[in-house]
């Protein structure tokens, strides 16, 4: 055996050998301390040069390791937010470094319910982890390469199905105050939305109603085609914005594997609010009612990830539907401003209507589908245009009818409006455990309403 086999052997056994004992090398070994601690953030010495903004450490407490993200950082020192209380963390405390975050959602996290961090919520054991582990912060497809939208999408809903159709890979916001009926209709579309994987992520929401909304309103067929993220509104604000870029990332893995999903996140204001926690924290300063500008960076990078992926990535896409809560009904409070110039269309949803007693509570005339030109045909578009019309029509003339100062036969439009508006209105309530009609099917019940028969297929 030569000289250089003998060299070569060796190298290879010694390569071998140091991954070996990289593999069991235990994580953590390099480190920092703890120098300032307050209610919400901690301050780091030690680690500056192996951090940056969005790395994962995990800080020291007398309860065990707190897992924390760096949200800023100076020539001397990190500052870091934890995911969970600061409940016994020391100055000097011992902070660990663990890279970037990374989840590896799969097909079997299907019907399971889990925590931002990607730990399970429902008791029923462990995640299996998925094939590919997926960064959590990542920039979304490039744009000159991702695919266009695909074809119109059923929801089950008639009145979006009718007025604000929307197309696979759609991003579309739904605008409402609190108390308007949101998440009654995000539990009608995860059961009739045509699609194979939902993704539902609940940002800040109320612990008791997590058990209430999974077991009345999404069902056991509903969850076993879901994942759910959710992130309680006592959690940190690092944990609440988390849960969306976490929603995002399993959502991201679904379509991967060429699945079409439906992401439905509730809501966006709660992200942007906890993202405005974390930037005053970080030291930003507050700019328009209060929020940072780093939230107005957030909005758009979170979002732009939804949609159809790349071309050559499986066919799968991501359909997003986004709540806005707004803000004492102003529509034109910051984020939903900054939201509906993003998303693809915006459904606004009147407190005034649901109490009419018509729910959904849908304003279809302040509702917009951008999409809507490019998945309609002709004799569709045309039906749509006249019962929004009518209703618009029928809106004017509402209080010249409750005072007497109309008259039937002066106006011959007008009568119309008056006598199919109350069709229309009645097309348009939906109860939550009715049967689900496709796209075809609505726009066939919307012609019926208004005496006019659907054109021949």
């Amino acid at each position: 055996m030569s000289g250089e086999t003998v060299r070569a052997g060796d190298l290879a056994g010694r390569a071998a050998a140091a991954a070996a004992a990289l593999r069991v090398m235990p994580d953590g070994r390099i480190q920092g301390r703890v120098a300032t601690a307050g209610a919400l953030s901690v301050e780091i010495t030690g680690l500056q040069s192996f951090l940056s903004c969005g790395s994962r450490v995990e800080v020291m407490g007398a309860g065990g390791p707190v897992p924390a993200e760096i949200v800023a950082l100076s020539p001397d020192r990190a500052r870091a937010m934890p995911f969970g209380p600061l409940d016994g963390v020391r100055l000097g405390a011992t902070v660990l470094f663990r890279g970037d975050a990374v989840l590896r959602p799969g097909a079997g996290w299907l019907g399971r319910v889990v925590d931002p961090l990607g730990r399970p919520m429902d008791g029923l054991g462990p995640l299996p982890p998925g094939p590919v582990a997926h960064a959590v912060r990542r920039p979304p497809p490039e744009a000159g390469l991702r695919a266009r939208l695909g074809p119109r999408l059923h929801l089950g809903v008639r009145a979006l199905d009718a007025f604000c159709t929307m197309r696979r890979g759609q991003r579309l916001g739904l605008f409402a105050a609190s108390g308007v009926g949101k998440s009654t209709l995000l539990s009608m579309l995860a059961r009739g939305a045509e699609c194979d994987a939902i993704v539902l992520c609940l940002v800040g929401e109320r612990g008791r109603e997590l058990r209430e909304f999974l077991e009345d309103d999404l069902g056991p067929e509903g969850l076993a085609r879901s994942v759910v993220v959710c992130a309680t509104s006592d959690a940190p604000p690092l944990m609440r914005r988390e849960a969306a870029y976490a929603a995002m990332t399993v959502a991201e893995a679904l379509a991967a594997e060429g699945r079409q999903v439906l992401l439905m996140m509730d809501s966006l204001t709660r992200f942007a609010l906890a993202c405005r926690e974390i930037g005053l924290a970080a030291g930003e300063p507050p700019a328009t009612r209060g929020y940072t500008p780093g939230v107005f960076a957030e909005l758009p990078r979170l979002l732009e990830r939804a949609g159809p992926g790349a071309e050559q990535n499986g066919g799968g896409a991501i359909t997003g539907l986004f709540t806005v809560l707004v803000e004492g009904d102003d529509h034109d409070e910051p984020v939903a401003d900054a939201v509906r110039g993003i998303l693809d269309g915006h459904v606004v949803l009147d407190r005034r209507i649901g109490e009419r007693g018509r729910w959904p509570a849908i304003d279809i005339l302040r509702s917009l589908s951008r999409t809507v030109p490019g998945c309609l045909e002709p004799h569709e578009r045309t039906l749509m245009t006249r019962a929004r019309a009518v209703l618009s029509l029928q809106g004017d003339m509402a209080e010249l009818v409750r005072l007497g100062a109309y008259k039937a036969g002066t106006d011959p439009a007008v009568d119309e409006a008056l006598r199919l508006g109350p069709r229309i209105e009645a097309f348009l309530h939906q109860r939550k455990d009715e049967p689900m009609l496709t796209v075809d099917g609505a726009f066939s019940a919307l012609a019926s309403t208004m005496e006019q028969p659907p054109a021949p297929t």
